[in-house]
Formats: C-alpha cells, sequence, structure tokens
C-alpha cells in the first residue's frame, strides 16, 4: 500500500465482551445491545473513504449491530497474549511502559510485536479511514503519536479514537470518545 502523506484515522473499539476475561485472540462474542452507542459511533464513522475491520467474531458482529460492511485485515488482530488468555494474568511488577511494552507472554507476542504488525497499515492509510478493532490496535496507533506510554491509555468499548498525520508526524485529536448520556 503506497504511503500518503496525509491521514485521518478513526479508531472504534468493538462492543463490550460478552464474557469477563481478557479475549485477545480467543474468538469471543460482543454484546450489541446498545444500540444508542451503536448508532453514534455509527455516526461517526461514516463518510470515511475506507473501513476496516479485525477479523475477530466481536469485531464483526459490532460491524453488523451498526449495518456497516468492512473489509477485514487480519493485521488489525488484538494482541495475542498465549498462556495469559487460559488463566489470570499474572502480576509483573513495577514494569515501566517500554518495559511493559516489550514482555512477551508465553505462546503470545509483545505489544511491540503487536504494534509492528498494526502500524504498517495504519501508516500506510490516506484519506480518512474508519477501523473497527481492538483496545490493542488503539494504543498501537496511539503508539505512533506517544511510543509505549500508550499503553497507559484505557480504551473503552465502543468508544473512538481519532489520529492525524501529515508527513511523518502524527497527532491524537481525541481518544475514548464515547456516545453522550
Amino acid at each position: 500500500m503506497p504511503r500518503m502523506s496525509q491521514a485521518r484515522i478513526l479508531i472504534a473499539r468493538h462492543a463490550p465482551l460478552s464474557q469477563p476475561g481478557l479475549a485477545g485472540r480467543r474468538d469471543v462474542a460482543a454484546d450489541c445491545s446498545d444500540q444508542p452507542a451503536l448508532d453514534w459511533l455509527r455516526g461517526q464513522l461514516l463518510g470515511a473513504d475506507v473501513l476496516l475491520c479485525s477479523p475477530a467474531l466481536r469485531c464483526r458482529q459490532t460491524c453488523d449491530a451498526m449495518d456497516l460492511h468492512p473489509r477485514l485485515n487480519a493485521a488489525l488482530w488484538e494482541q495475542d497474549f498465549g498462556i495469559w488468555e487460559d488463566g489470570p494474568v499474572p502480576d509483573l511488577g513495577p514494569l515501566s511502559h517500554a518495559e511493559l511494552a516489550s514482555h512477551r507472554p508465553d505462546k503470545g507476542e509483545s505489544f511491540l510485536d503487536m504494534a509492528a504488525r498494526v502500524q504498517p497499515l495504519l501508516k500506510g492509510l490516506g484519506g480518512t479511514a474508519a477501523i473497527v478493532a481492538h483496545a490493542g490496535t488503539v494504543r498501537a496507533a496511539l503508539a505512533l503519536a506517544v511510543g509505549p506510554a500508550a499503553l497507559a491509555f484505557s480504551v473503552a468499548p465502543l468508544s473512538l479514537t481519532v489520529l492525524t498525520r501529515h508527513s511523518d508526524n502524527w497527532a491524537v485529536e481525541c481518544v475514548n470518545r464515547t456516545a453522550p448520556c
């Protein structure tokens, strides 16, 4: 994909999980019952030049609930948390953002591994692009502007994050915007 000099990237996180826990690469369903929030989010994404979606069931269900018809892109999958997806996440102690970004769970990938998969796609987008994906995908996009400190951001279900790019300079327009109450 050729690199464009300007872009506006709208990234929506999927609807809440239908079951608790760390989903990662597990293909769990979403709870798409909050129709007002879905309608608001749909309105934010309409009009984009391209609409992309993670192939995860929860992302596809979110798009279906918004009556959106995206192209699926495997680069947008959530981080693979390996063995952490089968049980509780261990206490890693006081790691810096940089240390946490490079930490790789057994049989999984680090945040840096996931960002290396997601960021080339984001860098290749031009115009206005809308994406329905995961909290990790949002953080990988934020890392283009703020580096590993992106791991400090909480990303709510059905929230919108917007980044802009002019040449090689990334700016964060908003993070975690949700439907008005």
